[in-house]
């Protein structure tokens, strides 16, 4: 038997297999999609800290309101990007201004409890609440009632003085009328806020001051859980924001002028030299 020379047996290689690690799971996508979004929002909150104030107000307006339907019926609580950019006045001092003026009054500071002020995307929205027992009005009439025409004298006289214009609502509950000649709560609620009007046109504001008056009846509760709340039954004032048109500094369409605009002289006419005119000379 013959034995192979071992220089001459060819080599054996051994190849090991390397297996995968263990799964790691997608943990750290869920730790990556934390990051990435608050990086987000911390460039947004940068960004509107250097927006200008329009820019402000109008983001604003939409979270207040994001279907912008506030503004359809002025009922809305919230804002429309259309109202928010509009020119503003401080609502929030005219709504100090007119709770000093209560309190400078005892008769009015008693009421305090009755009248809601919140400052809403359409402008200052003023709430006289009645009571069971009427507060504003008599009950069942549209007549306003001695405290009812001390508060509206009173806001009157300061809402005449602003160029702001207002809407007023009125509204009931859900309670049905009881009347034989087919008045009922359209109305009451559309009489109470005409009422109130006349008041308050007959104690400073202007004669174009108003520019609408609604009633509602019961078709736009403040509880609608609870439809025969004497706290449904008010009448609404809306303070409406000052539309740019009627500023001063803004052009006829409503847009702040250019700088190009606001910098330009007028140019004065052209001065040449006199034209001069030669006697024509008779032919020869």
């Amino acid at each position: 038997m013959s034995v192979q020379n071992p220089e001459t047996q060819p080599p054996i290689i051994i190849r090991k297999k390397k297996g995968h690690g263990e799964h790691h799971g997608g943990a750290w996508k869920v730790a990556y999609a934390d990051f990435v979004t608050a990086m987000m929002a911390l460039f947004i909150v940068l960004w509107l800290m250097g927006a200008s104030e329009g820019v402000k107000k109008a983001v604003a307006g939409y979270f207040r309101d994001p279907s912008g339907k506030a503004g359809d019926n002025g009922s809305g609580q919230g804002g429309t990007g259309e109202n928010v950019s509009l020119k503003k006045d401080d609502m929030g001092k005219l709504k100090q201004t007119l709770e000093s003026a209560m309190r400078q009054s005892p008769e009015l500071e008693k009421l305090k409890d009755q009248v809601n002020m919140t400052v809403t995307g359409e402008g200052l929205r003023i709430e006289l609440l009645e009571s069971e027992v009427g507060t504003f009005f008599e009950s069942g009439t549209a007549s306003p009632s001695t405290p009812g025409k001390d508060m509206l004298r009173m806001m009157s006289a300061e809402l005449g003085k602003l160029p702001n214009r207002l809407l007023m609502e009125g509204h009931t509950d859900a309670r049905p009328f009881a009347s034989r000649n087919g008045y009922s709560n359209w109305e009451l609620s559309s009489d109470r806020a005409n009422s109130a009007r006349k008041v308050m046109q007959e104690s400073g504001l202007r004669a174009d001051q108003v520019a609408e008056v609604r009633g509602y009846a019961d078709q736009n509760l403040r509880k609608p859980l609870q439809p025969e709340d004497a706290s449904n039954r008010r009448v609404t004032l809306i303070i409406q924001y000052v539309k740019p048109e009627l500023l001063p500094g803004f052009t006829s369409n409503g847009s702040l002028p250019s700088a190009k605009e606001l910098n330009a002289t007028p140019t004065p006419p052209a001065k040449g030299p006199a034209a001069t005119v030669k006697e024509a000379k008779p032919e020869r």
